[in-house]
């Protein structure tokens, strides 16, 4: 009984694959081959041998294309590994594993989350490459690294909220440890807060930094539109960080880019607000 049960689906499984391994071009010349033979035959418009002659040639020719399409799906697809070797070395292990882990458990979860993982993967890669990475909240290398490699300039927009936490909390002494090494490097560095209200807490961070060498400028939230109150880095010109805010203030995620529309506009955004600042020496 489980036998005859699967049976049915044994069947689509190999349609389908069927469908998948050959070019619909060659099963439609098949098909119309077969039928012109079978009319020739049929109507007496050619003989016996006439119409299976036909219908041979007509085969041959629709296999003769299918095999074409076949080499040019294999060279575009030998093009497309033609990249790093991880990557050559990676596709079919990739391949091969997902393909394993739906054919072994058909109508599991193992098989659903295979394709959700999948399609994740993808949208990852499309991000990729468009030149933008997102991490979580808590995973800031990006910030780091970025400020670990950069040269020669520095431009950042910090929103500050009432508590000034993130500065005193871990992730912030070490972003503030690659800035002094940055600026020993020679990097320069202008960073504007943007802030609702000016505190004794903010007013010792600006001197802090001040007093390290960055160029710190002061901005009232009331003296730019919402939409300029945002945190962003640029490194270089050539880099920029954006940060994704949850309702309560949180960084709830990263938005690195190297995109040439996202730099161009994290410039005109950071220009904004540095137009407006204020630089007491």
């Amino acid at each position: 009984m489980v036998q005859l049960l699967r049976r049915p689906r044994t069947h689509a499984v190999g349609i389908a694959r069927l469908m998948a391994y050959t070019d619909p071009i060659a099963l439609i010349g098949v098909a119309l081959s077969i039928s012109l033979s079978v009319t020739l035959d049929l109507t007496g418009a050619a003989t016996g041998v006439e119409s299976l002659l036909a219908g041979l040639m007509g085969i041959t020719i629709s296999l003769l294309v299918d095999s074409m399409a076949r080499a040019e799906r294999r060279f575009q697809l030998r093009a497309l590994l033609a990249g790093p070797h991880w990557l050559v070395r990676a596709v079919p292990e990739l391949a091969t594993a997902a393909t394993e882990a739906v054919d072994r458990h058909p109508g599991t979860r193992v098989a659903e989350e295979t394709r959700r993982r999948f399609e994740r993967f993808h949208a990852d890669l499309g991000q990729l490459r468009q030149g933008r990475i997102l991490r979580p909240g808590e995973d800031y290398q990006d910030m780091l690294g970025a400020t670990r490699d950069c040269l020669r300039q520095l431009e950042a927009l910090t929103n500050v909220l009432p508590r000034l936490a993130w500065w005193s909390g871990d992730i912030g002494r070490r972003y503030w440890s690659e800035n002094l090494a940055a600026l020993a490097r020679g990097v320069q560095i202008t960073r504007v807060f943007t802030y609702t209200e000016f505190s004794d807490e903010l007013a010792e961070l600006v001197a802090t930094q001040r007093r390290a060498g960055v160029r710190v400028g002061l901005l009232s939230t009331v003296a730019v539109p919402a939409d300029l109150h945002v945190n962003l880095i640029r490194w270089d010109g050539t880099a920029c960080w954006t940060a994704g805010m949850s309702a309560h203030g949180e960084i709830n995620e990263h938005r690195f880019s190297v995109n040439a529309v996202d730099l161009a506009r994290a410039d005109e955004t950071f220009q904004a607000c540095l137009s407006r600042a204020t630089f007491d020496t």
